[in-house]
């Protein structure tokens, strides 16, 4: 009875993998992104009795890049990102603003095809740097550490002429990160800050099957 369960055991996972075989596909992508400031990182109010460095962000734009892979439903990402915050506080100067770069990894769920429509969640670990200030104070300038966050988020590739797609998505992007300005002694018991946007992006990416593993 073992080994008749074994044989059973091994012939339903073909079945389940063998689809996921035959659906294995490279990706890589560019993309244009709107992004809006949300929380802390937006407000153009110090909460009372702290004095917040990194607030007062308004919408920003940038670009991105995406690579993944594929298997079936389930697969992998990697990301970068490069957005530009304008911003509204007295601290930024007339000419002040916030640039966020970073990478993300993570994973995607996405569903069967529904026509040329293949919906998708996605969620992820970012690894994201933040620089601002008016740039022409050294006093008002800063970076930040590259602490981890996450982002979550929703979107669709829709196929164009097979292997080519554009991909609408709304992502949610968190992060606490401590600010360092140059020439001052960071403290041991600095502040972490939070830097939490949403992204609206819109990308063509170019899929490329494993035409060897199908």
């Amino acid at each position: 009875m073992r080994v008749v369960s074994r044989i059973v055991t091994a012939s339903l996972a073909l079945v389940l993998v063998a689809p996921s075989l035959s659906a294995q596909s490279l990706s890589l992508g560019l993309r244009g992104t709107g992004s809006f400031p949300t929380g802390a990182f937006s407000s153009t109010q110090s909460t009372s009795g702290t004095s917040t460095l990194i607030s007062g962000a308004q919408t920003g734009f940038g670009y991105g890049l995406d690579a993944g892979i594929s298997l079936g439903m389930l697969g992998l990402y990697g990301g970068f990102d490069h957005i530009k915050f304008d911003c509204a506080t007295s601290s930024c100067a007339s000419n002040g603003e916030y640039t966020l770069q970073g990478v993300t990894v993570g994973a995607k769920l996405s569903t069967p095809n529904i026509s040329l429509l293949r919906p998708y969640l996605k969620g992820g670990i970012t690894f994201n740097e933040l620089k601002g200030g008016s740039g022409g104070s050294s006093s008002n300038r800063f970076t930040t550490d590259k602490s981890p966050g996450y982002e979550i988020g929703v979107g669709a590739d829709i196929g164009v002429m097979g292997l080519v797609s554009v991909s609408p998505q709304l992502r949610y992007v968190g992060q606490n990160l401590t600010a360092r300005i140059p020439g001052v002694t960071t403290p041991t018991t600095s502040t972490e800050q939070g830097v939490k946007y949403f992204t609206f992006d819109l990308g063509l990416s170019v899929h490329t099957p494993f035409s060897g593993m199908r």
